[in-house]
């Protein structure tokens, strides 16, 4: 078969999966950047995702109230500022699968981290330990050694870090539950993440907790890669907490406003915490009192009054995420990014080593991608693929991440981020 033949019989194939595509019409819900004249193929959305349409208007309309009712905005139109938050709690509660009052859309990632580390990590001398990974997020691995020291222990010994032990670098089930079993009487948290930002891989969150909560430890989970990406079941878990940003799918813009995830177990449960004045019982909360009551369920941790700027375009983004249903999405996903995997696969394996794991429930969107060669051709492809409208991202030292996101993406993008390889393997 020639290679116009071929290329013209890939690219019908692609075409008319995406034509087929239930979903297809999602893609016209977001605004696609262009190189040149043509749109990119944007695979970087487990960085950033896309921009909604529907953000600007949604923006523009709380600008606009502001503009008319100023203070009185709290209490008047449309979407009162003083309850916002609540406008996103069930949508939010449906992609991470979890009771209402059991999230909350307050603050940054790492900042509601240490909010629940402060609750839920309460060292004593005989088990002041933090599980994490050794490849952890470096604002992960920043917090935790910083929380472990605020309590007095030092790092190197009361940081547990669990190493790749398979191919890639990712981390057997085996190896975790194995340090669960040596190390659980010394470990007062186990925090790790529901999708491994550099490998890609997906962690069995309700397995892990069942490990090691018989280990009396309590689990938190960061979720900055798994929420948006993946069919989560939060309560069922049983996790006793968990975080998550909302830049990377959730498609919120540029530092969105995070989240975070409380079990119900734990809303009535009086414990440790900074308290602000918006966690406080919204029943008294105006009376002004000295004396902190906390509104039972995650609300409880909140700070400060709703960032209403911030959370509109939440708000935009959980309604694509309501109106395509994270199943559905979850099914695109896992054809997109196999269709992907056989594309490496069949056409550039000499050049690009998969880290992350083949057995589609222990990968989401993302593919973690090492280029063979030397040391510097990684990050030569990954420029050719930036000067040819093909977005992917770079984390040193030598990982290319590609991110076929379902609410966008599409398979012809799968390929022509595929021939953008081949060809620089051509012209090397």
């Amino acid at each position: 078969m020639s290679a116009a033949v071929e290329h013209s019989s890939q690219e019908d194939w692609a075409l008319g999966q995406d034509a087929a595509d239930p979903l297809a019409r999602l893609r016209d819900e977001f605004l696609i950047p262009r190189h040149g004249e043509h749109e990119v193929a944007y695979f970087c959305g487990n960085s950033l995702g896309l921009q909604p349409r529907a953000t600007r208007p949604a923006l523009m309309a709380e600008l606009d109230a502001w503009a008319e009712h100023g203070v009185e905005g709290h209490f008047r139109g449309a979407l009162p500022w003083m309850d916002y938050h609540s406008f996103v709690r069930d949508d939010l509660a449906a992609v991470v699968g979890a009771q209402p009052q059991e999230v909350v859309a307050m603050n940054s990632l790492t900042a509601n981290l240490h909010l629940l580390m402060v609750s839920f990590y309460r060292p004593t001398a005989e088990r002041p330990a933090i599980l994490i990974e050794k490849n952890a997020f470096p604002s992960d691995r920043y917090a935790v050694e910083s929380q472990v020291r605020f309590h007095g222990f030092d790092p190197a010994d009361a940081l547990i870090e669990l190493e790749g032990d398979e191919s890639g670098g990712t981390l057997s089930q085996d190896a975790i539950l194995d340090a669960l079993d040596r190390h659980g009487p010394r470990i007062a948290l186990v925090l790790l993440p529901g999708v491994q930002y550099l490998t890609g891989q997906v962690l069995d969150l309700r397995a892990i907790t069942e490990a090691a909560h018989r280990k009396g430890c309590v689990v938190g989970f960061d979720l900055a890669h798994a929420a948006g990406n993946l069919p989560l079941a939060l309560h069922d878990t049983h996790c006793d907490f968990a975080v998550w940003c909302s830049y990377k799918y959730l498609n919120s813009g540029p530092g969105a406003v995070a989240g975070a995830f409380v079990h119900e177990r734990h809303a009535h449960t009086p414990r440790p915490r900074f308290a602000g004045w918006w966690g406080h019982d919204r029943a008294t909360r105006f009376r002004m009192g000295p004396d902190f009551v906390p509104t039972p369920g995650a609300d409880g941790w909140q700070l400060s009054n709703p960032p209403v700027l911030a959370l509109a375009p939440l708000r935009v983004s959980l309604a694509l995420f309501r109106t395509a249903g994270m199943a559905a999405l979850r099914a695109k996903s896992e054809a997109l990014t196999g269709y992907l995997v056989w594309l490496i696969r069949s056409e550039v394996p000499d050049v690009l080593d998969i880290l992350t794991p083949d057995e589609p429930a222990r990968r989401g969107c993302q593919l973690s991608l090492r280029v063979r060669g030397p040391r510097d051709a990684g990050r030569s492809l990954f420029e050719y693929l930036e000067a040819r409208g093909i977005v992917v991202d770079w984390r040193e030292p030598d990982v290319i991440r590609a991110s076929p996101v379902p609410l966008y993406n599409r398979h012809i993008d799968c390929l022509r981020l595929v021939e953008a390889v081949r060809a620089w393997r051509s012209a090397a």
